[in-house]
């Protein structure tokens, strides 16, 4: 298991949820990717990107205008 983290921190909509798909298709199954964003649109994407590629959110985080999602690759 490795875990990767992804600093999207300023980009907007739509480009977020392509960079954590692309990010998604690198890893196995096991592997944690963290996405840093700060895009408030992101709180409603990345879920939809999860229910689309089967992966799972397993805890989303706000602090300092950051959201911060730790996904786990199936």
């Amino acid at each position: 298991m490795t875990e990767k983290t992804l600093n999207l921190r300023g980009l907007k909509c739509p480009l977020p949820a392509l960079r954590a798909k692309k990010a998604l298709s690198g890893l196995t199954g096991g592997d944690v990717l963290i996405l840093e964003c700060t895009d408030p649109l992101t709180a409603i994407d990345i879920p939809n990107l999860l229910r689309q590629t089967g992966d799972s959110l397993e805890d989303k985080s706000e602090a300092d205008g950051v959201l911060t999602f730790r996904v786990l690759k199936r």
